[in-house]
């Protein structure tokens, strides 16, 4: 009875032989006895031999083939899913033939079942999808459980899962649940029952052959894509752990998928599983030549309606699933979001799609299977609605000349005209375009038309990811073949979305090089014509191309990929087209216009530098975006500048998203700055060639001069960008940035770096950009009081910060009187809340009521109001160490002993006063006073002079105090002369007859009656002075008793004084010797406007040292460390300063750039420059190394920060562990060495905010390594207690001789961007220090701003001067205080 099935057909039963009446009779009869007995436990089957079975088994194969209208189908697959589980357990349902040999009759029995999933009529019916569940879980499970079967076993179960997936597969799709769901269900069992078979038997090379074939005939049904997916995905985690182990970030899949391979598979063998099943699906760019590379458009309309109009959606997954796989090989791991169902608020839209962003990261697991539901729709976002910004400027600057450029300091020998080399790492990271497929019985896999394509950064790279060649070996000929499929077809558009993700996924691919790797030429030939055809801007763009491109290529330029400069032009024109065009009306409807616009800026940062870096160098072809040869022309990167400086501008107008904008900002100050330098570095050559040349131009005159350099402020292109950027960004601050904070922060930081740029620019653009920066603090105090909050002030406080920055670094605007009126308006304004003059009133300043905005705004409006006091001469700081022991000193005064007078004036500024009286070496009576305020501590000198200045001689006009830096002359006695005859015979008491009738003025009034100065206290005392003056009067009244007449003598002046109170007369002069000054003004804690203090208290001494101590400006540090090529632990970084030979060259060059060398506990006077000689004797033969704080530290100081910048040794580590040893063991005994003090001082000041760290690193890929806590807790006393107040500024030189920066800020804080150096920037040499300097003081500020632990300098002062006052006030009455006046201290 038995017969052989024919090959590729089913078991064909002997009962098939008869009329088909009498086969249904046979079966019917036969089998129902067979199915109802499987329901009975107690029942034994009546099949005893093997004839029985086998006849009985010809039966049940006809019976599988019968309608579905009857049980007997039913019966038959009851009975022979119950026989499947001889190979797992023993039935008594179970015939004894097939329990003694279960291999054989599973086998046939496998070979009927295929009877089953044969085409009939009616296999879309509920019960047929039942029965073939039925059979298709009990192969599963005797698959998962049976531990008997042999290799023909396995290999007649795998060629019955082929074939009955070949029959329900091969057809074209029809639409229906029911077909899905079995599609779906046989597709995973054929999958899983292969990985069961490739750990417990692996199969032949015939079956995967047969296998692959197969399923390239099934790629048309979308189930087959995604449950190869599940298994490639889970095979592929296994794989990078065996191949990269644990250290590498891990590919977590869900544990459904992951359950998919087998415990028991082999390590061995996962390889070669895992490449095998991933090229069972073959090429999935051949999915689109099936239809693209079809004879006409007719045929390809008729192979989409026959059922193939699912390919290019299929194609799509197929795309995603091997990025999916690339970023797994690359390190990148995929964080899957929660639906959403609506966006933010600033969005202005909602979606009810769900949506799961990309955002590669290291270590971090995926929470969802990135391939069933892998990338659904995006929410959209689009920029704030409003009215359409202003036309983006149109640049004309000149061009730089010739000689001011220079070729890459790292390579000077690079002047040829061929230039192939970019730079280096990407930091920041790049996206794959994706958007995920539905999965389960939905009717369609594709994402819905909202879903969009997304871009986020990520961390630095794993530096355990496999090489880029290796990684195109694998996958590079699907790539390359998807991403040039044949685009000329009109029904191309169908295979874009595809297309777009393998660009993408190359984009992120050589965009992940590591520093030192070499990729092959046939591979970036490829790749550069994949970015020239995605890169098109032209009416037969594709936008989903270009969007994949820009999205996925933000760090391409920073890889030293050979030649990828070329392709500067195509990329500045599609930088021209994202972020020129404000609507984007092209990409919106697949892509996140936000990211896609940030992407863009990205790329433009790593953009900017180049002309500038190469300037006149000549590069053989440069493509104008169209891959044609005849748009192969020549030029230079410095013609490309100002189509960058376009862009960079338009930009800032048609930007609306904050973090967007913030990264523009970054870029401008960038470009302005490396111009200046670079102007400034070819000026400095033209005047070196000019002096050695001066004999020549020795004639011309000095107006030719004057001419010359009037012009050369007009035409400097330096000059000139820096005018049009700060007029862009204050009128956009003063308009559309407003209302955003972040955004504002990030402008005043730049307005202030501009500020510092050293240009020759008019005088109106300065004061413009001040008068600017006064409105805008206008605008923010003037805001209703709902909208005031702590952050609405940190604004105004870093508004006033950038005008103090403006102020000190412009002081000649002051000399303009409109310019310093407004200064001192907004002063007011930040410390009274109001304006004296608004519109038509005027309101005098003592009749005002001080409400200002909070108390952050009136500290800082005091702080700007002492910096216009300052930078106007009104009050110029003196500089050096001057205190009470070297005036007395310098002083020359014999007296060792004298005291000083202190005093307090208005609870803010102690005054210590120093009489001099007049003497043989000193001829004036003279006062030295010592000003203590909260902008620091000052020293005046004032000299009695009788004369008027322009009747001193020289000798007089030039006697003065040399201890001061400011004399203050004042007449404080008219000029004496001698009674002449004249004056004889006037009486004492005539005065004219109309005195009387002359007015008072309030200088009359100046001196109180009597009864106005006297209290309750002294009225008895006035009583009794009353009272003797009643009897003097009435004794003087009495006639004489003797006969002599009284005579009348007249009045004569007194003779000069010689010795008087100078002090009291320097009070008296300043209003301060008044009534209303001394009274105390009756409010609890609050003193009197003039109070004295008493010295002679003990610790009076030590808290005016203490106050000294005290900076009047912002006190910052940093460290810097050098991290070697592999290098992972403390000590060896440490090493690295040690010697020159440890460094690069360009290191030392760095720190050169960053200030001026100086010794430890010693600070020196500030000046904005340093002299390399001075740097190179204080480096000697070290790495940097001197500079530990042992002996000298590297400083920069100007009128408003001082930075302490540090660089650690292994010499200053182990003084300064011992240091902390000793302290911790002889608190007392030993005292601190000045190197100590001046170390732990600068370190106090850098981590009571955060800590800011700079480390140069050669490679990196060793980002991640850098052990920053174990450094931080070496260089400091105690280990920090949060990361997050750890600031890593990274510095990687690049071939090109520019530096990628990685910027690994505060995440916590809400305004954590902060400028110039951003996550990406790249950077010239010129510009790096300074640039470094502005990053590393903005961030201070802004957390400062945000802390309450750290008030600003001033306020620390003014809060020490009122400790002071309560400590140490002198407690005497008015008498009293005067009378101390009248004596000697």
């Amino acid at each position: 009875m038995d017969q052989s099935p024919p090959s590729g057909r089913s078991y064909v039963s002997v009962l098939s032989s008869f009329p088909p009446s009498v086969g249904q009779d046979v079966a019917v009869a036969v089998v129902k006895p067979l199915g109802v007995s499987l329901g009975n436990s107690d029942t034994c089957s009546p099949l005893l031999t093997d004839k029985q079975v086998k006849w009985t088994m010809e039966v049940l194969c006809y019976g599988l083939s019968l309608p579905l209208d009857c049980d007997t189908v039913k019966h038959c697959v009851d009975v022979y899913t119950d026989w499947l589980m001889s190979l797992v357990s023993q039935r008594d349902s179970i015939p004894p033939p097939i329990i003694r040999e279960p291999n054989m009759y599973v086998q046939k029995i496998l070979r009927h079942l295929h009877n089953l999933f044969e085409f009939r009529s009616d296999q879309y019916s509920l019960v047929y999808l039942s029965l073939c569940q039925q059979v298709l879980r009990a192969v599963q499970s005797m698959a998962r459980k049976s531990t008997l079967m042999t290799r023909d076993t396995w290999e007649t179960l795998i060629h019955f899962l082929l074939r009955i997936n070949h029959s329900i597969l091969a057809p074209p799709t029809t639409a229906g649940a029911i077909s899905k769901q079995l599609s779906q269900l046989s597709m995973e069992v054929l999958l899983e029952v292969w990985l069961l078979s490739c750990a417990r038997c692996f199969p032949s090379r015939s079956l995967w052959q047969t296998c692959r074939q197969m399923v390239s005939s099934w790629r048309h049904q979308p189930v087959v894509v995604e449950q190869w997916s599940r298994v490639v995905a889970a095979l592929t985690s296994r794989l990078l752990l065996l191949s990269f182990g644990p250290l590498f970030p891990s590919f977590t899949v869900p544990e459904e998928d992951a359950a998919l391979i087998p415990a028991d598979l082999d390590n061995k063998r996962v390889p070669q599983t895992w490449f095998r099943f991933l090229h069972m699906l073959r090429n999935p760019a051949d999915l689109s030549r099936l239809l693209v590379d079809s004879s006409s458009p007719l045929a390809q309309e008729e192979m989409l309606r026959g059922g193939d109009a699912q390919l290019p959606h299929i194609f799509l997954t197929a795309m995603r699933v091997v990025g999916t796989l690339v970023d797994a090989f690359l390190g990148l791991t995929v964080i899957n979001k929660e639906p959403t169902e609506q966006l933010p608020s600033s969005t202005g839209l909602t979606t009810a799609t769900h949506f799961r962003d990309r955002l590669p990261s290291l270590s971090v697991a995926m929470t969802r299977s990135p391939f069933k539901d892998r990338l659904p729709s995006y929410g959209l976002s689009r920029p704030r609605s409003g009215s359409a910004p202003p036309t983006p400027v149109n640049m004309s600057l000149p061009s730089i000349p010739p000689s001011a450029t220079s070729p890459p300091p790292h390579n000077r020998r690079q002047k040829t005209a061929n230039v192939s080399k970019a730079t280096g790492r990407p930091v920041t990271v790049h996206q794959c375009v994706s958007s995920s497929p539905h999965h389960g019985t939905s009717s369609s896999f594709l994402p819905p038309p909202s879903s969009i394509l997304s871009s986020s950064p990520r961390p630095s790279l794993s530096p355990l990811r496999c090489n880029i060649d290796s990684l195109l070996h694998l996958f590079g000929s699907w790539l390359f073949d998807a991403a040039l499929i044949n685009t000329d077809s009109s029904l191309s558009e169908r295979w874009v979305a595809g297309q777009a993700e393998a660009c993408g996924t190359l984009c992120r691919i050589f965009a992940c090089k590591k520093t030192a790797e070499d990729i092959l030429p046939v591979y970036l030939s490829r790749f550069y014509r994949v970015l020239l055809q995605g890169l098109q801007v032209s009416e037969e763009m594709r936008p989903r191309l270009l969007a994949s491109v820009l999205l996925n290529s933000p760090g391409l330029f920073c890889c030293d990929l050979k030649g990828v400069n070329l392709l500067l032009p195509p990329f500045i024109s599609a930088l021209e087209k994202v972020l020129l065009d404000r609507d984007l009306l092209r990409f919106k409807s697949f892509v996140s216009l936000v990211n896609l616009r940030r992407a863009s800026i990205l790329i433009l940062l790593t953009l900017v530098p180049l002309p500038l870096q190469f300037g006149s160098v000549q590069s053989e072809v440069l493509l104008n975006g169209q891959f044609s040869d005849d748009d192969v022309t020549a030029g230079s990167f410095l013609s490309l500048r100002a189509r960058l400086i376009k862009v960079l501008m338009g930009a800032l107008q048609t930007e609306t998203h904050s973090t967007n904008i913030q990264t523009l900002l970054a870029a401008t100050l960038n470009l302005v700055q490396d111009s200046a330098l670079l102007e400034a570095a070819g000026q400095t050559q033209q005047a070196q060639e000019s002096q050695n040349a001066g004999s020549s131009r020795s004639g011309h005159s000095e107006g030719t001069r004057q001419t010359r350099r009037a012009s050369n402020i007009q035409s400097d292109p330096a000059g000139i960008l820096w005018v049009q950027f700060v007029c862009l960004l204050t009128q956009r601050l003063t308009s559309h940035w407003r209302n955003d904070s972040a955004v504002c922060f990030s402008v005043l930081e730049v307005l202030g770096g501009l500020a510092k740029v050293e240009l020759r620019v008019e005088e109106s653009e300065k004061r413009e950009a001040v008068s600017a920066i006064c409105r805008y603090i206008v605008f923010q105090c003037s805001r209703p009081p709902p909208f005031h909050s702590r952050d609405l002030h940190s604004i105004i406080v870093a508004a006033f910060s950038c005008l103090n920055t403006w102020l000190t670094q412009h002081p000649t605007m002051l000399d303009h009187q409109a310019c310093l009126s407004e200064v001192l308006e907004i002063v007011e304004l930040g410390i009274a809340g109001s304006k004296s003059r608004q519109e038509q009133e005027v309101t005098c300043k003592e009749e005002k009521e001080l409400n200002p905005a909070s108390q952050r705004v009136k500290e800082a409006a005091e702080a700007t109001l002492s910096c216009v006091m300052q930078v106007s001469g009104a009050c110029p700081f003196a500089g050096g160490s001057l205190d009470e022991d070297a005036l007395i000193g310098c002083c020359s005064m014999s007296d060792r002993q004298k005291k000083f007078r202190y005093f307090v004036v208005d609870t803010s500024v102690i005054l210590a006063m120093l009489e001099h009286p007049p003497g043989p070496e000193q001829a004036c009576p003279a006062l030295t006073v010592l000003i203590r305020g909260p902008s620091g501590r000052r020293a005046w000198t004032l000299q009695l002079h009788l004369q008027p200045r322009e009747g001193r001689t020289h000798t007089q006009a030039s006697d003065q105090c040399s201890v001061s830096s400011v004399s203050l002359h004042r007449a404080l006695t008219p000029e004496h002369a001698a009674a002449g005859p004249e004056d004889a015979g006037i009486p004492c008491g005539v005065i004219h007859e109309s005195a009387e009738r002359v007015p008072l003025v309030k200088a009359d009034r100046s001196i109180p009656a009597l009864h106005e100065a006297v209290d309750g206290e002294m009225q008895q005392q006035v009583e009794g002075l009353r009272a003797t003056l009643r009897r003097q009067t009435q004794v003087e009244a009495r006639p004489r008793v003797n006969s002599q007449s009284v005579v009348m003598t007249t009045c004569r002046p007194p003779a000069p004084a010689n010795h008087f109170q100078t002090a009291r007369l320097f009070l008296s002069h300043l209003g301060l010797l008044t009534p209303e000054t001394l009274k105390d003004p009756g409010t609890r804690g609050v003193p009197a406007q003039l109070v004295s203090l008493d010295s002679s208290l003990p610790g009076f001494s030590e808290d005016l040292r203490h106050l000294d101590q005290l900076p009047s400006t912002n006190r910052d540090s940093a460290f810097i460390f050098y991290m070697r090529a592999g290098q992972r632990t403390a000590d060896e970084i440490l090493k690295n300063v040690a010697s020159s030979c440890s460094v690069s060259s360009h290191f030392l060059d760095f720190l050169s750039t960053l200030g001026w060398p100086a010794e430890a506990g010693h600070p020196q006077p500030d000046r904005t420059r340093t002299h390399n000689a001075e740097f190179l004797t204080a480096l000697g033969e070290s790495g940097g190394g001197v500079f530990d704080g042992e002996k000298f530290v590297l400083m920069y100081a100007d009128a408003l920060t001082r930075i302490t910048f540090i660089v650690p040794s292994s010499s200053s580590h182990t003084h300064w562990s011992s240091s902390q040893d000793e302290s911790q063991q002889e608190p007392a005994s030993r005292p601190r060495r000045k190197s100590e003090t001046s170390r732990g001082e600068a370190m106090k000041s850098s981590h009571s905010v955060s800590s800011f760290v700079i480390v140069w690193v050669e490679l990196l890929e060793d980002v991640e390594s850098f052990p920053v806590s174990k450094l931080l807790a070496e260089e400091t006393t105690d280990a920090l207690s949060s990361s997050s107040k750890v600031q890593l500024l990274f510095i990687h030189p690049l071939k090109t001789g520019l530096y990628q920066i990685g910027f690994h800020g505060n995440s916590t804080s809400k305004f954590s961007l902060v400028v110039p150096l951003v996550n990406g920037s790249v950077v010239s040499k010129r510009s790096l220090g300074i640039l470094v300097r502005e990053t590393l003081i903005n961030c201070f500020l802004r957390r400062r701003l945000e802390s309450d632990s750290a008030p600003p300098p001033h306020i620390k002062r003014k809060h020490m001067i009122s400790d002071i006052i309560l400590r140490y006030r002198s407690h005497r009455s008015e008498p009293a205080f005067y009378s101390a006046l009248f004596h000697n201290p």
